[in-house]
C-alpha cells in the first residue's frame, strides 16, 4: 500500500487563531467559559474543550449576565453582539477575519443600495452571521437552479458575495449563472472562498487521479471537509469522511492501493498521524508527502486578548 499525504492540510490560520484564542481564555478567565456556537467545525475538538470547561451554546440567553462568552470562528450577526451587551457579557470575537471581510463587504454593499445574492448553505453558521449583517437587503442561493428561480427586474442594482468554505467549482458555476442573468452585478475581484479552503481543494484535484481511495479527516458539520470527500467523489474515487482513526473501516482497501489522505481546515493533524499509523501497520504502507502549495499565513488573537487586563 501507498499513501498520498496532500499538503496543504488540516488547520488553517482561522482555525489555529480560533483555539489558540479559547485555550488563552481559559488561562486567563478560568472555567466555566461560554463558546456561542462551536469553536470550530470539528467533533473532537468541541469534546476537549468541554473537558476543559467549555460550555457551548446555540442563545446567548444561555450564558449567565456577566460571564466570558466567545463568538466562533464562523462569526455571528449584529443581533448576537447586542444581546452580549445586555447580558454584560465580556465578549471576545474569534471570528476568522476572512469571514469577517465577507461582513465588511455585505455591510457597504447594504448601504450603497444593492441587493446582495449570497451563495452559501442555508444554516450554517457562517451564513446565519453574514446575512444577519443586513437580512432586509440579502437573498441566499445555493446553486444555479435556485439563480434561475431569482425574479429581480433586469435593471436591479445586484451584488454578490460567497460563503468562505464552499466549493471552487461549485461556486464558479453559480457566478457564471449570476453574470449571464444578471449582466450588471457587482462582486468581489475574485469569490470569497478562502486561500486554504481553495488549497485543499486544489491538493486533492491535483493528486486525485492517483489515488483508488481518498481518506479526508474532518467532521461531517465541516463544510469544508465535505467538499473535499465530494471532489474526490466526482473524480470517480471512493472517498470517506472520518473524525478518528476509530471511524477507518479496513474493508475500504486493498493491500495494493493507493490512498489519498488529507484532512479539512478545522481537522487536527494528530488525528492524521494516528490514520497513517494505524495503515502503515497493517499495511506495511509506504507514505509519500506531496506539496501543492505552501502556506505561511498566520491571524493575531483576538484583540480583546492582546490587551492584559487591568489589576
Amino acid at each position: 500500500m501507498k499513501l498520498i499525504l496532500a499538503n496543504p492540510r488540516g488547520f488553517c490560520a482561522g482555525v489555529n487563531m480560533a483555539i489558540e484564542a479559547l485555550e488563552t481564555a481559559l488561562t486567563r478567565f478560568g472555567a466555566p467559559l461560554y463558546v456561542y456556537h462551536e469553536i470550530v467545525h470539528n467533533r473532537p475538538i468541541v469534546v476537549r474543550f468541554r473537558a476543559k470547561g467549555v460550555i457551548f451554546v446555540d442563545s446567548i440567553a444561555e450564558v449567565p449576565p456577566g460571564s466570558t462568552v466567545m463568538y466562533s470562528a464562523h462569526g455571528v450577526a449584529p443581533e448576537i453582539r447586542r444581546q452580549s451587551a445586555e447580558r454584560n457579557l465580556r465578549a471576545i470575537d474569534a471570528t476568522c477575519p476572512l469571514v469577517t471581510k465577507v461582513h465588511t463587504a455585505a455591510i457597504r454593499y447594504a448601504k450603497e443600495g444593492y441587493t446582495i445574492v449570497y451563495i452559501g448553505h442555508e444554516g450554517h453558521d457562517e451564513v446565519i452571521g453574514t446575512m444577519g449583517e443586513a437580512p432586509d437587503s440579502i437573498v441566499l442561493v445555493e446553486d444555479v437552479e435556485d439563480v434561475a428561480a431569482l425574479t429581480f427586474p433586469p435593471d436591479t442594482k445586484l451584488a454578490f458575495l460567497t460563503q468562505t468554505t464552499l466549493s471552487v467549482d461549485e461556486t464558479r458555476g453559480i457566478i457564471a449563472a449570476l453574470r449571464q442573468k444578471y449582466p450588471q452585478i457587482a462582486g468581489p475581484s475574485q469569490d470569497d472562498i478562502c486561500y486554504a479552503t481553495q488549497n485543499r481543494q486544489e491538493a486533492v484535484r491535483d493528486l486525485v487521479d492517483e489515488a483508488d481511495v481518498v481518506i479526508v479527516l474532518g467532521s461531517r458539520n465541516s463544510s469544508n471537509s465535505n467538499r473535499l470527500a465530494e471532489i474526490a467523489r466526482q473524480n470517480g474515487k471512493a472517498a470517506y469522511l472520518i473524525d478518528t482513526v476509530a471511524e477507518l473501516n479496513l474493508n475500504w482497501f486493498r493491500p495494493t492501493d493507493t490512498i489519498l489522505i488529507t484532512a479539512g481546515a478545522s481537522a487536527p493533524e494528530d488525528h492524521v498521524q494516528e490514520v497513517i499509523n494505524h495503515l502503515r501497520h497493517t499495511f506495511a504502507a509506504e507514505v509519500e508527502t506531496r506539496t501543492v502549495r505552501e502556506e505561511n499565513v498566520r491571524f493575531p488573537l483576538p484583540r480583546e486578548l492582546r490587551v492584559l487586563p487591568r489589576i
